[in-house]
């Protein structure tokens, strides 16, 4: 018994699975029929493989190459009537979806089964686009090299693929999600796609296990083509999604490349576009490796700028360190030498100014000296305290009474000057575990400061609040505003912006901070002075 012979019709798609991810239109032709055609081809002809089947050499050329029919179809049945050799190299207008005739260059060559001839087209609008395309690429890598961040490197790539008329997105892999990245798409999709999930784009969360395809395109680290996008949309997503691609954009394909930076995942590139062919997806596939190459050159940039300050911040603490070595042992001297002269000083001011006999020029004299005296002492306490070494005694302090008891403690220099000193307590705001006397020490200081920068008339506004993770003290005074160089030296000691500053008393509130574990950082206010905040942990009650 005769083995029953194959049918004209379509073999079984495993027999022509190599054919199904090109890029590239290919058809399978046995006899006067299409016996297959892969998803590129029937995604240009907008029609399936079985309609395809059903139709006549001349049926097709009518209907898909009507402006070459005239002469393509005698050399056809010439051929096939072995009257003369068939053409392998051809340049034909193919008819596609909607009616738009496009170029292409057609190759025929042996097909895989008897009888076979395997049909090759490749579009000859290729060359040009493929040109406009690596160009603008090339240019995206040399300005993605210096980029600053991974947002900006992403953006830069997206307009570039944006630009040659290709939709893009990046879908980012968020330990066990994706969610969007930047976005170049018709924003009506991404209108719907809001609407459909109930919530902005950027907080959209898709769970990899719930998102099999873009989860098994990272671990397969391989690039996926799609020549027919609005199939793969019917199988993965809403319908109406797909309905609205399918009706608003006939013929898409699309490229979903994954992308890896320092060999860890980091999210898939997809670009969609009715233009996408074989050599555009490969030159997209090699700029989706430069993305990376990009994105691994701002980490290691940005790790290099940590390690930079890290080293500047050991050395400057190293120098620190050392002054107040030398500090210390000065200190230590003049303790010593200027204390006892300094109590003389203030003993016989004391007795003088109790003199009955004394005139007034003299009561004058001797008050300036007094207070000339005074000012010293301060100076020689504030370079003691810049340099001992602090043993904290903490305990429970509410941070509203601290602050109250400092305004109290300097009304004289608040009269002095002529400012006010306002406080701003945040309600029910917890106690901080804290050396009492050291945080009064830091507050008298900065407040200290505030009053003596700021104009007659002028407030210093005092703000308590809560911080993340703990509190928050800012003081702001209504003074000259600050420049970069005050504010990254105003905390070293000996460092003055006024004429008649020691530069000890701000040093002396950094070593208090911290001593307690927290930050103090000067800046300027908005609308002119400084702004002074300190950030304390609350470490819990004991």
């Amino acid at each position: 018994m005769k083995a029953p012979q194959p049918s004209a019709g379509l073999r079984t798609i495993s027999e022509y699975l190599p054919l199904e991810g090109l890029p590239i239109p290919v058809a399978i032709l046995r006899a006067d029929r299409v016996a297959y055609a892969n998803p590129a081809l029937t995604a240009l002809l907008g029609m399936s493989q079985e309609a395809l089947s059903q139709l006549s050499m001349s049926d097709l050329l009518s209907r898909f190459v009507p402006k070459d029919q005239a002469w393509l179809e005698p050399r056809y049945q010439s051929q096939a009537r072995h009257l003369q050799a068939a053409p392998t190299d051809l340049w034909l207008h193919v008819r596609g979806v909607g009616g738009k005739e496009r170029t292409f260059h057609l190759r025929i060559h042996g097909g895989p089964g008897p009888g076979e001839q395997t049909v090759v087209l490749v579009d000859a609008q290729d060359e040009d686009s493929m040109h406009q395309l690596i160009s603008a690429l090339v240019i995206a890598a040399s300005e993605m090299m210096v980029c600053q961040n991974e947002q900006e490197v992403l953006e830069r790539a997206l307009d570039a693929i944006s630009a040659q008329g290709f939709f893009a997105s990046i879908m980012h892999v968020r330990q066990d999600a994706f969610v969007y990245g930047p976005v170049r798409h018709d924003p009506e999709a991404i209108k719907l796609i809001e609407r459909l999930a109930g919530q902005p784009l950027s907080a959209i969360r898709y769970p990899r296990d719930s998102t099999p395809y873009l989860d098994n395109l990272i671990h397969q680290r391989k690039a996926t083509f799609h020549p027919d996008l609005n199939a793969l949309m019917r199988r993965f997503f809403p319908a109406e999604l797909a309905e609205f691609h399918e009706r608003k954009h006939p013929g898409l394909k699309s490229l979903d490349v994954p992308l890896f930076v320092e060999g860890q995942p980091y999210g898939v590139l997809s670009v969609k576009g009715g233009s996408l062919t074989l050599m555009s997806t490969a030159t997209l596939e090699l700029f989706a490796q430069l993305m990376s190459g990009a994105l691994e050159n701002v980490r290691h940039h940005q790790r290099a700028q940590e390690r930079l300050a890290e080293v500047t911040r050991l050395q400057n603490e190293l120098v620190a360190h050392e002054r107040l070595t030398v500090l210390g042992e000065a200190a230590g001297v003049v303790a010593h030498e200027v204390r006892n002269p300094l109590g003389a000083i203030l003993n016989a001011t004391a007795l003088l100014k109790r003199e009955e006999r004394l005139s007034a020029v003299g009561h004058s004299a001797v008050t300036m000296l007094e207070e000339e005296a005074i000012r010293l002492e301060d100076i020689v306490r504030d370079l003691l305290d810049v340099v001992r070494p602090f043993e904290l005694r903490p305990r429970l302090v509410h941070l509203g009474d601290l602050a109250r008891h400092t305004v109290t403690l300097l009304q004289p220099v608040a009269e002095a000057t002529q400012a006010h000193v306002s406080v701003e307590e945040e309600a029910e705001l917890p106690p901080l575990q804290a050396d009492e006397t050291l945080m009064q020490l830091a507050l008298s200081n900065l407040v200290r400061y505030a009053l003596r920068s700021s104009p007659p008339g002028g407030t210093v506004r005092m703000v308590l609040a809560r911080a993340d993770p703990g509190f928050s003290i800012a003081i702001e005074d209504q003074g000259a505003s600050l420049t970069h160089t005050d504010t990254q030296r105003f905390f070293e000691p000996f460092f003055t912006s006024r004429n008649n500053g020691a530069g000890l008393g701000l040093a002396v509130v950094r070593r208090v901070v911290l001593a307690h574990g927290g930050e103090i950082k000067a800046s300027e206010r908005p609308g002119g002075g400084a702004r002074f905040e300190i950030l304390l942990q609350n470490v819990g009650r004991t």
